[in-house]
């Protein structure tokens, strides 16, 4: 049974600068997404859906809203064996250093793995949006008797040199290449199937998703390859000659959330008629924290390509193309457009709400008249009346005390209070 055969391992991530400033409170896996998630509960979802219910979350920075956040929400049976552990970096008598990549972090766990019993180590990476059954990738590892399995998805000329490049062939993994040139890229050509062919998408990339035999894992990380630190750059291309390295070609949505651009399109991205990621796939649920709030209030408001969570409270003119989180407040003649507010933490009551007005401090949430388009807006935000955010090409980058501009993207950061006629 495969809840028993396997145990995964979810990487938390390094120090996630490039989701910066949204990683500037919170480690890389607790960032909100979709309104209401976090993103490590994608890589548990997609475990407890494939019948793998044992799972450690490998974390090092910023980890406590990330260990909040699993201990209010992976709660199992007590007849069960389930659980989601949480294996924060730790420094110990003979290892006094943090995790040096995704490899050491690993290492550094195994002596909390060890003691539960498995054939097989699936590594996961904790900052990934896409919905997959692990269960057809360990069948596919059995039946091609192989000693590693590494999840690879089709790309074409444009994405490939940004990925670690495989070749195979009968579905076995002869040779790797890290972030190819251009010009090198006819030597790397796989049989990717006639429908991803007629795509352009003749190229198998690596999405940092393994299957190890357990002892092979122990053997490498503690013997053969005890100074290697990365998986994707030391362990996998130096296994590929000596083990059966077994490709599972993924052909599903799949996308790495590895800075603002890529996070803010995953997002508006859910908004389409039928996005690529399906949030309403019954046999493909995401979980999370249920957090019994009230059904979201609108009043007067013209939505369109629009997800709008529970517990808001909104007034707005027009919201089109967005993501609004829990427990958003949105006043009167707003228009939004392209935006993804993640809402906030806590409800102000209306004497909190009395308090700060007569401080001129604005409510929680976004005020009358504003006008916001191509922004993120972090939790806990007070944004005035009269606001302007008008994000696109034309602003450079730059980090300012109460927002960030990435790729003409305006991060407002996460607790900002913006004043009454505030203009970016």
């Amino acid at each position: 049974m495969i809840s028993k055969s396997t145990i995964a391992v979810i990487l938390g991530g390094g120090a996630g600068s490039r989701l910066y400033p949204l990683t500037a409170s919170r480690s890389k896996p607790a960032v909100p997404i979709a309104g209401k998630y976090r993103l490590v509960d994608i890589p548990i979802s997609n475990c407890i859906n494939s019948s793998i219910n044992r799972m450690f979350v490998l974390t090092q920075f910023n980890s406590a809203s990330l260990n909040r956040h699993i201990k209010n929400t992976y709660h199992f049976s007590a007849f069960s064996s389930a659980f989601v552990d949480i294996l924060a970096a730790e420094q110990t008598p003979d290892n006094p250093s943090w995790y040096q990549g995704t490899a050491d972090a690993v290492r550094q766990s195994l002596r909390h793995i060890a003691p539960f019993e498995s054939d097989y180590i699936l590594i996961l990476s904790g900052d990934q949006l896409y919905q997959m059954d692990f269960q057809q990738m360990l069948n596919n590892h059995i039946e091609k008797g192989a000693d590693i399995s590494i999840a690879t998805i089709p790309v074409g000329d444009r994405e490939a040199p940004e990925f670690g490049i495989l070749k195979q062939t009968d579905g076995m993994i002869s040779s790797f290449i890290e972030k190819p040139k251009k010009d090198v890229l006819g030597d790397w050509v796989s049989d990717t199937g006639d429908v991803m062919r007629s795509m352009g998408r003749k190229y198998l990339a690596s999405m940092g998703i393994y299957i190890f035999n357990r002892k092979l894992l122990f053997d490498l990380l503690e013997a053969e390859k005890k100074e290697a630190t990365d998986f994707g750059k030391e362990i996998i291309p130096e296994s590929i000659t000596k083990y059966k390295v077994a490709s599972y070609q993924y052909d599903g949505y799949w996308t790495d959330i590895g800075n603002i651009y890529s996070f803010f399109e995953a997002n508006l991205g859910l908004t389409a008629d039928i996005p690529d990621f399906n949030l309403f796939d019954n046999s493909k649920a995401i979980y999370t924290r249920s957090r019994m709030l009230p059904p979201a209030k609108i009043s007067g408001s013209t939505l369109e390509k629009t997800l709008i969570t529970e517990g808001c409270i909104i007034s707005a003119s027009r919201i089109e193309n967005s993501v609004i989180g829990i427990r958003s407040r949105i006043g009167l003649g707003t228009t939004i457009v392209s935006t993804y507010m993640m809402g906030g933490d806590y409800y102000e009551t209306l004497e909190e709400m009395r308090y700060s007005g007569e401080r001129g401090i604005p409510k929680l949430g976004i005020g009358e008249r504003c006008y916001i388009k191509n922004a993120i807006i972090d939790k806990n935000c007070r944004i005035g009346n009269d606001v302007r955010i008008n994000g696109g090409h034309h602003l450079e980058n730059t980090d300012h005390s109460l927002y960030t501009v990435k790729d003409g993207i305006v991060v407002i950061k996460k607790g900002a209070i913006l004043p009454d006629g505030f203009v970016i």
